[in-house]
């Protein structure tokens, strides 16, 4: 095997390289103890940006459509145990969206993430045979499923 050169460096030679690069990179850090600052005055100087960012969000919200009606739904879902056992879950979501296009006659249909959630949340094989909803429609026609429970 060849054998490596090694390169001998002395120990001066490295502190005198590592001091130069700090003299460069350092900055000034002003210390304080947390004794020193209230939990008010800490979390303003920490937290200003986000709190001025969250502030923003709030003003930039569109405001809230106008409902024109909402009605609270028993939906049966014991249909969708008819057939194959990996489907039923899928039937349950067919068998509501027909259930609110049937009794709220809407333009668009938007089921909310925690309707969902609560169909699918025993898996595809177990869906609830029944759930409670909470179903809004606004001027443009839009019904929204919320769970109602």
């Amino acid at each position: 095997m060849a054998k490596k050169k090694s390169k001998e460096i002395s120990l001066d030679d490295l502190e005198e390289e590592l001091a130069d690069e700090e003299e460069e990179e350092i900055e000034e850090i002003d210390e304080f103890g947390l004794e020193d600052i209230s939990e008010g005055e800490e979390v303003s100087e920490v937290f200003e940006e986000e709190l001025e960012d969250l502030e923003e969000l709030e003003e930039e919200k569109p405001p809230e459509e106008e409902i024109i009606d909402e009605r609270i739904y028993t939906i049966p879902l014991a249909k969708a145990r008819n057939g194959p056992r990996n489907k039923r879950a899928k039937k349950a979501i067919r068998y509501l969206r027909e259930f609110m296009e049937r009794h709220f006659k809407p333009e668009s249909l938007v089921i909310s993430q925690e309707v969902n959630e609560k169909i699918w949340s025993r898996g595809i094989q177990k869906p609830p045979r029944k759930i409670k909803i909470r179903a809004t429609k606004n001027i443009d026609g839009l019904v929204v499923c919320y769970l109602a429970e």
